[in-house]
């Protein structure tokens, strides 16, 4: 592995990911780091690497400025492929008083899920033209419809449908390029302690980042459409168990 994207860069997991990726990657590697707008956190990150850790401007929800993104990754590249790309970048929110009340849906579908259906299709050549071929859907256990019943106490329906959809749309793409030895891969990080996850997390955002990219060097093509949860010691929940849809 010599290049990752990882979008939603600027913060919690993101950011977290783009300094594990920064150690990680070979002297010779690329890690990009994508996110609307960069933040004092991640420009000390991209300064002190130097050209292994460059930042792109991505808004997911908008596909012209994904379109926008790609030839610029493109000559960061250098010629050569995509390895990984993890869609990392999400939105959440609560809804009080049941289902009907949402008001939300089409903001959540449209970032969790056809912004990270953009990012894919707009970077499938430059994964095509690599060798590992590794995308990962960041997504939450919150989005098994086998387990609803046991995730119902939290408010957030919109969240909870775009993260079914967002696995949904894993598999289709695991399906439509298994062939081409792609490993596409839903991916629960861990509750952690971020701004989206609050400060009751069960893991670091550190701790997270770290399972999250030692699942990715482990995982091959026989994962392919598979959804997986992190491995952290000492936590049942987090076994690298594969969690069902």
């Amino acid at each position: 592995m010599s290049s990752v994207l990882i979008t939603g860069a600027s913060r919690g997991l993101g950011l977290e990911l783009v300094k594990q990726y920064s150690c990680r990657v070979p002297d010779d590697g690329l890690v990009i780091a994508a996110a609307r707008n960069m933040s004092p956190e991640l420009g000390v990150i991209v300064n002190q690497e130097g050209s292994r850790v460059v930042f792109v401007a991505v808004d997911i929800s908008n596909e012209s400025s994904v379109l926008k993104s790609t030839p610029t990754v493109t000559t960061h590249l250098r010629g050569k492929g995509l390895d990984i790309l993890i869609n990392n970048a999400g939105v959440h929110s609560w809804t009080d008083g049941g289902v009907s009340q949402m008001s939300d849906l089409g903001y959540q579908l449209r970032v969790n899920v056809t912004g990270t259906h953009n990012m894919i299709r707009s970077y499938l050549p430059l994964l095509q033209s690599a060798n590992v071929k590794k995308v990962i859907n960041i997504s939450s256990p919150w989005g098994s419809t086998s387990s609803a019943r046991d995730f119902y106490f939290a408010p957030c329906p919109a969240y909870k449908i775009s993260k079914a959809a967002l696995n949904s749309l894993t598999v289709q793409y695991a399906l439509s390029h298994e062939a081409e030895g792609f490993t596409f891969l839903s991916v629960n990080p861990g509750w952690l302690r971020t701004d989206m996850g609050g400060s009751d997390g069960d893991l670091s955002a550190e701790e997270g980042a770290s399972a999250v990219a030692d699942l990715v060097a482990s995982v091959d093509t026989s994962s392919n459409g598979s959804f997986k949860t992190i491995s952290v010691s000492g936590y049942d929940q987090y076994s690298g168990q594969t969690i069902p849809w």
